[in-house]
């Protein structure tokens, strides 16, 4: 058995250690994408103005008659002071061709005082500018930037789905060879020494020193510890195998939400609904439609808001709405709730949503953090895990380290291999050279 999970922690680990090292490095920066964005980005998301702020929703008629193949998707509703409004935009229609428009960006900048566009930018492009840089280490984390193919922009979403897949069972393989072995197995020459194999009275001395009676966890301590003194490789071997035990529970944690947030409508979604009491979202019912047939709305911004406010009065709400989000290719309005500067980076499991249609604006669900079936609960928490942010600022700083881990038992793992490689071909090299010896 032992055998089968040495083969099976060698060659799963190769196969997904590139993209670990990728997502490890990517993981600890992105951790802080928006402090990064503003250091790197202040003529974009820093303002000087003071003073009353315009209504958001007579920014964005502005902003689509200066943009005529533009939407706007997404609308900040609060800012803080000295921060510009980041709104998101989507392509419209070219009624010549039938296909989207190709805008070059995806995100305008408004100064919220003035109404005044500070720039653009093409969110998650291809590009290592300031402008783009963080964004683009940010999809580069969870597609690996793969293009659309045959219409499914989503290879990249489901490969590195299926990586982390592999690399969660993975842990359960490493985990186990950590394990100390049985004593039988360990000392194979003592039924040697019986037959009269090997009748060595220096043999014979070193069985007797290995007879020393131990617990199992003091034959398993080794495995926590790290030699630094005793060789490259002996170092090498025990930083991969003591970090992977110190953090087993956290790289499974982040093995496993990385499977869920990449596969969860093709099969997380499904299998729990299988085991257990979830409660879809709008999203999870209805089929998604490509970027060239997008849904448009026949329910403006104005209408949903109002639905939205009276809703959250009802149910009293103390939370302002802070952002509406227009989903074209499901049809679906989302409205947050959250006070200024929450909408990201604060503890929990994300702010409450409201979600309404967009043909008719019915209202067709919510989301209230902490409430609902322990399933629903389960799947609330599965980003806020995975990037810390359920424990506020000391959940992101553990998951950066946990980045620089991933990377770096990535790479102690390829060398172990290398190293093992190379001994088992050079052994190999020498045994068939005994019989030409021999024969010589």
């Amino acid at each position: 058995m032992r055998s089968v999970f040495v083969h099976l922690h060698r060659w799963l680990g190769l196969i997904i250690a590139g993209f670990l090292f990728i997502s490890g490095i990517t993981g600890a920066i992105i951790s802080w994408d928006h402090e990064l964005d503003e250091l790197l980005n202040p003529h974009l998301t820093e303002v000087q103005s003071r003073g009353p702020v315009i209504p958001p929703l007579e920014i964005i008629k502005r902003i689509e008659a200066a943009n005529p193949h533009a939407w706007i998707t997404f609308i900040p509703l609060l800012t803080q002071d000295g921060e510009s409004a980041t709104f998101g935009i989507s392509p419209r229609i070219n009624p010549n061709t039938g296909q989207a428009y190709e805008l070059g960006y995806n995100q305008i900048f408004v100064d919220p005082i003035t109404g005044l566009e500070l720039g653009k930018r093409e969110w998650g492009a291809v590009s290592l500018s300031r402008e783009n840089l963080i964004s683009f280490l940010y999809k580069l984390h969870y597609s690996l930037h793969i293009p659309e193919i045959w219409g499914i922009d989503r290879w990249g979403i489901w490969l590195l789905g299926i990586i982390a897949m592999m690399w969660a069972l993975d842990c359960f393989f490493g985990f186990y060879l950590t394990l100390p072995l049985r004593r039988r197995q360990r000392f194979p020459e003592t039924n040697a020494l019986h037959n009269g194999a090997i009748p060595n009275a220096y043999l014979q001395l070193k069985l007797s020193t290995q007879r020393t009676e131990h617990t199992w966890w003091e034959r398993w301590l080794p495995a926590w510890q790290v030699r630094w003194k005793n060789g490259i490789y002996k170092r090498n071997f025990d930083l991969h195998r003591a970090t992977s035990l110190w953090t087993w529970a956290l790289l499974f944690i982040m093995a496993f939400t990385a499977f869920s947030l990449n596969l969860n409508r093709e099969v997380f979604f499904p299998v729990m609904s299988l085991v257990s009491n979830v409660t879809p979202n709008p999203f999870d019912l209805r089929v998604p439609r490509d970027k060239h047939h997008p849904i448009i709305p026949k329910v403006n911004y104005e209408s949903i808001l109002a639905k939205a406010h009276a809703e959250s009065a009802r149910r009293g709400w103390k939370e302002p709405a802070g952002s509406i989000f227009y989903a074209e290719d499901y049809g679906i309005y989302e409205v947050a709730f959250f006070y200024p500067g929450d909408d990201h980076g604060a503890a929990g499991v994300g702010p409450a949503n409201l979600y309404f249609d967009a043909e008719d604006g019915r209202y067709l669900g919510d989301r209230k953090p902490w409430e609902g079936s322990v399933a629903d609960i389960f799947m609330q928490m599965q980003f806020p895990l995975h990037s810390g942010r359920i424990l506020g600022l000391p959940g992101r700083i553990l998951i950066s380290l946990m980045g620089l881990a991933v990377a770096m038992l990535s790479v102690t793992g390829v060398y172990i291999w290398w190293k093992k490689h190379r001994g088992r071909a050079v052994l190999t090299k020498r045994t068939r050279q005994i019989p030409n010896t021999v024969a010589t």
